[in-house]
């Protein structure tokens, strides 16, 4: 009977041991330093919406 609950409960061992890894890596480990000399990334701007052609009067048929 074991034999087939130890196949069926690997992923999820496996999903358990990546999520605790995770948040060890989120909540014990010490943040990592940035280069010193990391570029000062320009704040994003988004292009101005380009306008829109107009729809004909009416439809051909």
């Amino acid at each position: 009977m074991y034999a087939l609950i130890v196949p069926a409960a690997l992923p999820f061992v496996l999903l358990g041991i990546v999520m605790g890894l995770s948040w060890w890596e989120d909540h014990v480990l010490p943040p990592a330093e940035a280069p010193a000399e990391a570029p000062a990334e320009a704040p994003f701007t988004p292009a101005a919406p380009a306008d829109a052609p107009n729809p004909p009067a009416t439809l051909p048929r």
